[in-house]
């Protein structure tokens, strides 16, 4: 009798820990379904919120252009058709996780580069609108936490050695012709006697301006009496100048 009770007892012993294994089992098995289902909403209404954002960059591109460019202007339309072009390849940013701060910059010179080609004095208006979209398009970036502006991020002011700044960008760049040099080789490369042209240089001045950007890596000239052309450090220069200028521009 005692062996049959034993036997009983260890039995519901055996039970208890198979029902323990199962339902461990089973609240494994609901949480990771519940952590994949959770993932599935997550994403796709991750994905419905960019796409409604989208929707709404696009339309606050449209109203935005057509209320705030001139409206007796013989070029409105085709403007608006590059203004447009331009602002939604920068909303299109968004769809990104993290956006580098090249994105920005590259679109910020693009920006600088379409309106040097403006024809008329009006076209300030106008590109004073896509500069306000093109801000509201950053600041939305930024508060979605997917761009950090440079001017967030915390820098060691101190660390700057003013020789060398001073010496290697500020003295190279602070000249209006060298500017003017390195502008005409944003796209291509330049031969000497376009860059007398677009300077007014001519011989020996327009060496010696050339001799300050090519001792200080800024730009090169690919073979003895060749084409000049930006180097990567000259690029980037550039970039941040056109970044200054579309700060000052918007103030």
């Amino acid at each position: 009798m005692l062996n049959r009770a034993e036997d009983h007892t260890k039995e519901m012993d055996e039970i208890k820990t198979k029902l323990v294994i199962i339902h461990r089992d089973i609240k494994n098995l609901m949480e990771n379904t519940n952590q994949q289902y959770l993932d599935l909403i997550l994403a796709n209404s991750k994905k419905d919120f960019i796409n409604a954002l989208n929707g709404y960059m696009g339309q606050d591109i449209q109203n935005g252009l057509e209320k705030g460019m001139i409206d007796n202007c013989e070029m409105k339309e085709e403007c608006k058709q590059i203004f447009s072009a331009f602002l939604h390849k920068n909303a299109g940013l968004i769809n990104q996780d993290n956006i580098p701060e090249e994105s920005i910059m590259e679109n910020k010179f693009e920006l600088t580069k379409i309106k040097e080609e403006a024809p008329f004095k009006k076209c300030e208006i106008c590109f004073e609108e896509v500069n306000n979209l093109f801000k509201k398009q950053i600041n939305l970036m930024r508060s979605m936490c997917i761009y950090s502006a440079p001017e967030e991020k915390k820098q060691d002011i101190c660390s700057i050695c003013e020789e060398t700044i001073v010496k290697n960008i500020l003295e190279p760049l602070s000249n209006r012709q060298r500017l003017q040099i390195l502008k005409a080789m944003a796209s291509e490369t330049k031969t000497f006697s376009i860059l007398s042209g677009i300077t007014g240089l001519k011989g020996g001045n327009l060496l010696f301006h050339l001799q300050k950007l090519l001792d200080k890596d800024i730009i090169i000239q690919r073979h003895e009496r060749g084409d000049y052309m930006l180097t990567d450090k000259g690029y980037k220069l550039l970039v941040v100048l056109s970044e200054i200028h579309v700060l000052l521009d918007g103030k």
